[in-house]
């Protein structure tokens, strides 16, 4: 869980190529809930398993930010749920029939039917990866 505490935001943009003088003055404090939070009552958070979401640069261990009251659009990575089983996939359609499609080749897309059931719980904001 993020804290409520606030740290210091730099003005400049760290490259991620090649290395150059960083301005050495914050131009704003930060309170990483606020980055990672807008609704505060339909957001929650859950730790990845499995490699499914690894094209997406999602890996096991990493926590996503997920907000129950942004509508899922094509495109945007859900958690789902289809038979009771909990999964995170890109929402697709295919005519008005939901897809769930992973980012990974080695998995397959998921289309739920009607019997099977497809909910809903809400849209990726986010990702939190530590790395140590």
């Amino acid at each position: 869980m993020l804290s409520n505490q606030t740290v210091w935001l730099y003005s400049s943009r760290i490259p991620a190529g090649f290395p150059s003088p960083a301005e050495a003055f914050a131009e704003k404090s930060l309170n990483l809930q606020d980055l990672a939070v807008v609704n505060p009552a339909a957001t929650y958070f859950l730790e990845v398993s499995g490699e499914s979401m690894i094209g997406a640069g999602i890996l096991p261990g990493d926590i996503v930010v997920v907000d129950r009251s942004l509508p899922p659009q094509a495109g945007d990575i859900v958690v789902a749920e289809v038979m009771g089983e909990f999964t995170l996939k890109s929402l697709a359609f295919e005519g008005d029939r939901p897809l769930l499609v992973p980012a990974n080749p080695a998995y397959p897309v998921l289309r739920p039917t009607a019997e099977q059931g497809l909910c809903l719980w809400g849209v990726v904001r986010g990702v939190y990866r530590q790395l140590k």
